[in-house]
């Protein structure tokens, strides 16, 4: 309901790699319902606030509201298509890319909750979450960020970040935002 979360895994020495970050209005343990458990960890990012929702209460609604099933199957779908984004985008775009179309991504899923003007938005991560979260150091995380700055496609200072060209940063991460399925709410 408020503050931001992820998904992540540790490989065998501990190390954190992010594999989703979760805004305000995500339901973030759907998978844990059919699956009974989640294959990877959760959290949270910044103070959070959450809503629980035990997994019989689930399973009543779907009895008596079977449209919210429909919803969400479209929330585990919408995961899906975001989890292939993120792969597409590890295993095909240099790292400058990474972090725009990263950026791109995290600021459409805040405007779509109104924590976006389209250009202007918190995002406190810090260097080494946005790092891992595109799959590079810390050290190159603010090398990227500095060339974005110096291309004059975005800042960020104290967890603002003020993208000044949308369209290149876009262009320049490959970002299509179609896979978040904004215009359908299922």
């Amino acid at each position: 309901m408020e503050g931001f979360m992820c998904r992540y895994m540790d490989d065998q020495k501990g190390d954190r790699q992010l594999v989703a970050v979760h805004v305000a209005g995500d339901f973030v343990d759907l998978h844990g319902f059919p699956l009974g458990y989640l294959d990877h960890d959760l959290a949270t990012l910044t103070a959070c606030q959450v809503a629980q929702v035990p997994h019989a209460a689930l399973d009543g609604l779907m009895v008596t509201r079977p449209n919210l099933t429909k919803l969400l199957w479209f929330s585990t779908l919408l995961d899906a298509a975001m989890h292939r984004e993120w792969i597409f985008r590890l295993g095909r775009l240099d790292a400058i890319a990474r972090v725009s179309h990263f950026i791109c991504e995290i600021e459409t899923k805040l405007r779509a909750v109104g924590r976006s003007d389209g250009s202007s938005f918190h995002l406190p991560m810090t260097q080494a979450d946005l790092g891992e979260t595109c799959g590079i150091t810390a050290v190159h995380m603010n090398r990227m960020l500095r060339e974005l700055k110096d291309r004059q496609l975005m800042t960020i200072r104290r967890n603002q970040v003020d993208i000044i060209n949308p369209a290149g940063l876009a262009e320049l991460g490959e970002f299509d935002p179609s896979y978040l399925f904004l215009d359908n709410t299922g």
